[in-house]
């Protein structure tokens, strides 16, 4: 099949958005492993004093869990689909919480930055160019900057990839079809099987630049499916100090 991408799949997004905190509420653990990758950002302080953009937030989960990990920073969250924060927008929120619509390329041109880190969640495998989008990140980020991404990227074994397949074919994509996304779900079924496995996600994170790169697998029965992938933009902070 031939994945979504760029303004089809923004409009897949804002078609489902009505339905998608109902669907993703079905995953055991979706929430509560956003939580964990966003903790292990390991912001000080519970985050006082920092900036940080959340990549792609979609309905506002990762924004959610970006807020609880880290109560005192301030988040600026952006996505590409209207449908998607509208719904978000909906939610309660604090002060110290802004979304913008824009799409994951545009924000190094949107004046804004730099941020203490960014944390990015089921967004790489749903770009066009993942590497132009690791480098936008990067240049977002203050020197000795914090990434986490929160990520499908399958170990590349021959049981996960059939664990995600029986998943998606059993609950995801008919649960999806019910509400008359089902195009949406098959590409992000795919998307899963076509997106780099841990070792050649982490090797693209090491040549976009970031330094001190290592993936984290989630708990639970998306062990060896979901995974935490941690850097640093400390190569800007060698640069700056030569300076």
């Amino acid at each position: 099949m031939t994945l979504l991408r760029d303004h089809d799949l923004a409009r897949a997004f804002d078609h489902a958005a009505h339905t998608y905190d109902r669907l993703t509420a079905l995953n055991p653990g979706y929430r509560s492993d956003l939580l964990r990758s966003a903790r292990r950002l390991r912001l000080p302080r519970n985050g006082a004093g920092a900036h940080v953009l959340d990549l792609g937030c979609g309905t506002g989960a990762s924004t959610r869990a970006l807020l609880r990990a880290a109560p005192r920073a301030r988040i600026t969250a952006v996505d590409a689909s209207p449908g998607m924060l509208r719904r978000a927008l909906a939610k309660p929120w604090p002060a110290t919480v802004r979304f913008r619509h824009l799409r994951a390329e545009e924000a190094a041109t949107a004046g804004e930055g730099p941020y203490d880190a960014v944390f990015a969640a089921y967004l790489f495998r749903n770009v066009t160019d993942p590497d132009d989008v690791l480098r936008t990140a990067r240049s977002l980020l203050r020197p000795g900057g914090r990434l986490a991404v929160h990520e499908y990227s399958l170990s590349g074994s021959a049981p996960h990839r059939a664990l995600w397949t029986a998943v998606c074919r059993g609950v995801i994509i008919p649960a999806g079809t019910l509400g008359g996304d089902g195009a949406l779900y098959r590409h992000l079924w795919r998307s899963v099987l076509d997106f780099d496995t841990v070792p050649a996600f982490c090797a693209r994170l090491a040549d976009a630049g970031f330094t001190g790169v290592r993936a984290v697998p989630v708990a639970g029965w998306q062990t060896g499916i979901v995974h935490t992938f941690l850097a640093r933009n400390e190569a800007a902070l060698a640069a700056e100090a030569d300076r």
